[in-house]
């Protein structure tokens, strides 16, 4: 397929080289050229200057943009998808953003004759440049359909969870488990390291059993050597969680462990650490412990 990529950062990059490895021809545009641009453009793509020339140029636009407001402005600006895409273009927003926001550009593209897929992924920098991905997709089942083979070069699973906003939705649930569980990894991390627990071997025990999770195994041994380097930014978490609450609200339920860890990720961001990853969450804790010791 002709694909575009709007967006070139932590994920949207690697999910471009990846696309390109599965023998698309891929399209790109960010609004912040440089090494990640460069990178592309080596390995095949073709870089255009808005992108309303990205869909011109291609049968489907993937979207992977930092927030609600970013990818508004992208499909429905003077120089977005929507003004440079013909009728039976396919729009996949890969982003993050809120369910109401995705229904709402599902339906200004079907006025155009576009379908707008919402199909936010899992998996972080590390399944991005894997290309195992876990793909939530809202819209509709032919364009679902459509969309495979752009799945299949990113994910190792793309489930189609029913219309219009249901990708956002889930990845909302999917951020509220997991967030839950890095801080429960957080916690549990700091504990061992006071018990003066053996660093790799407690992570090995813990993980052979019902506590086992990809926190644990993956963020526990960063947690450990102060590793902090961002393969899904604190300040991005905190964008989710926001919504993910708001979201809570509307629909009357209470989410109190969410809502706590919120405040640790507001934390950490209070300290500088907001362009760091989320296993930054220690930090927090590890204050709150030293408060405690003075």
């Amino acid at each position: 397929m002709r694909v575009g990529v709007v967006g070139l950062g932590i994920m949207g990059a690697p999910m471009a080289r990846n696309l390109l490895r599965a023998g698309h021809r891929v399209v790109v545009h960010t609004r912040t050229p440089g090494p990640r641009l460069d990178a592309v453009v080596a390995a095949g793509a073709t870089a255009v200057g808005s992108p309303g020339d990205v869909a011109a140029a291609v049968e489907a636009v993937v979207t992977v943009l930092p927030d609600s407001p970013d990818v508004e402005r992208v499909v429905t600006g003077p120089e977005g998808v929507l003004a440079g895409g013909r009728p039976g273009l396919l729009a996949v927003d890969m982003s993050t953003i809120a369910p109401a926001v995705a229904r709402r550009l599902a339906g200004v593209a079907a006025e155009r004759g576009v379908t707008f897929l919402d199909a936010p992924v899992s998996g972080g920098e590390q399944g991005a440049v894997a290309g195992t991905l876990s793909i939530m997709v809202g819209g509709d089942a032919e364009g679902f359909r459509r969309a495979a083979p752009i799945f299949a070069a990113l994910g190792t699973q793309a489930v189609h969870l029913g219309g219009p906003g249901q990708g956002q939705m889930t990845k909302l649930v999917n951020q509220v488990v997991g967030a839950v569980t890095l801080a429960a990894v957080a916690e549990g991390t700091l504990l061992a390291r006071r018990a003066g627990l053996d660093p790799e071997a407690w992570v090995r025990a813990v993980g052979a059993g019902a506590a086992a999770s990809w926190m644990l195994t993956e963020q526990a041994p960063r947690m450990q050597r102060r590793d902090f380097t961002p393969g899904f930014m604190v300040r991005l978490q905190q964008k989710d969680l926001r919504l993910a609450l708001h979201a809570a609200r509307e629909l009357g339920v209470p989410l109190p462990a969410t809502a706590l860890v919120h405040e640790l990720f507001a934390a950490v961001e209070a300290a500088g650490g907001g362009a760091l990853g989320t296993q930054a969450l220690l930090t927090a804790l590890e204050r709150l412990a030293a408060a405690g010791d003075a």
